[in-house]
């Protein structure tokens, strides 16, 4: 179908407290961002706040971005104008959770001919009416809890606005009081609104935690030495490992790992070989950075996993000692690092006892 998502986010949010909700963190980026990404494949129009226009056309460089007004009717209007395709769906952009099968519902129900469709869920409780006290019980049958998205022929609804009232709750309220017919189809209880400071527990509780992985890869070449640092132990050797640090190519994959699963880059970036500050600096130092700015972004390292490649030295004898040094380093339990070797049967660089490969994973979870 040819429809457009138009997003209503040009509140201010107060009651959320803090700044506008839908610019809040939830999850690992904005509660906005979570309602725009339920709509992928699909033409997006963002109705903002005039003061937010630079910001979501930075964010969001593949919708269309316009101006909102002093109301929500305003808005929705501001944002019709701006559609070009036959049908639209219109979304509360503080409706993070918004699964893909109700939009579908949404959009079915337009295909097969309906002039208006919304999703709804039928209320369940008890209902009252009074202030302090139960005055009178309220029939529930046949009563629902709107939802959001809302879909319209584009025509239509844009008609419907230019005579519509400037405090209509919805833009239902806005179809029917044009004389448009809008069908219920099944919501979702996912589909929550965020309105207070609550709700943003309750978001994160239903969205489930973020978990990521990174790996790293790395590679240092023997030179003159009689030891080897390999993941924070001083390991006795006939030849050292080249770098300009230390050279310790098991903490600097657990560093790659872990930047990696964070989305912020290798280990090259934080501190680049160019610089003479990291010139023979001990390695820890960088796994312990990787691991206060996952505590920083709000991770917790749950795994680490180092497999270190040589036919030389031996790492068994030493690997206990590993682990306790990268769990003391990264401040987790050590029943969560594993420290392993292999060899390459002799073949490649590695087989023919020029250096030590090193290979990881790291997962964390916020």
């Amino acid at each position: 179908m040819d429809c457009t998502a138009l997003l209503v986010a040009a509140g201010r949010g107060t009651r959320a407290g803090g700044p506008p909700k839908q610019w809040r963190m939830l999850g690992g980026r904005t509660v906005l961002a979570h309602a725009v990404a339920a709509f992928r494949g699909m033409p997006v129009v963002l109705v903002v706040h005039p003061e937010e226009r630079v910001r979501a056309e930075a964010a969001f460089p593949d919708a269309r971005v316009v101006e909102g007004g002093a109301t929500r009717a305003a808005s929705v209007a501001a944002g019709l104008a701006a559609v070009e395709t036959p049908y639209v769906l219109i979304h509360d952009g503080a409706r993070p959770l918004l699964p893909r099968a109700v939009i579908e519902r949404v959009v079915a129900a337009l295909e097969g001919g309906a002039e208006a469709a919304a999703p709804g869920l039928a209320v369940t409780d008890a209902l009252w009416r009074g202030a302090g006290a139960v005055e009178a019980a309220v029939p529930r049958e046949g009563l629902w809890r709107a939802q959001t998205p809302q879909g319209f022929r584009t025509d239509r609804l844009r008609a419907a606005h230019a005579g519509a009232s400037e405090d209509a709750a919805d833009d239902v309220a806005v179809a029917r009081a044009a004389g448009m017919e809008v069908r219920i189809v099944p919501g979702d209880e996912r589909n929550m609104k965020i309105t207070g400071p609550e709700d943003f527990a309750r978001a994160e509780g239903l969205l489930g935690p973020d978990v990521r992985v990174g790996n790293g890869f790395d590679v240092h070449r023997f030179g003159p030495g009689d030891h080897v640092t390999l993941c924070g132990v001083r390991v006795p050797h006939g030849r050292g490992l080249q770098g300009h640090s230390d050279a310790d190519v098991g903490l600097h994959v657990l560093c790659d790992a872990l930047y990696g699963a964070m989305g912020e880059g290798d280990i090259g970036r934080h501190f680049p070989p160019s610089e003479d500050a990291w010139k023979d600096a001990d390695s820890a130092r960088f796994l312990r950075h990787a691991a206060r700015l996952a505590e920083a972004r709000g991770f917790r390292i749950t795994a680490l996993d180092v497999t270190l490649i040589c036919e030389h030295p031996k790492i068994g004898p030493h690997a206990e000692a590993m682990r306790a040094r990268v769990a003391e380093i990264a401040g987790m339990d050590v029943a969560r690092v594993s420290v392993k070797a292999t060899t390459t049967e002799r073949l490649g660089f590695a087989g023919r006892g020029e250096g030590i490969a090193a290979q990881a994973t790291a997962t964390v979870v916020r």
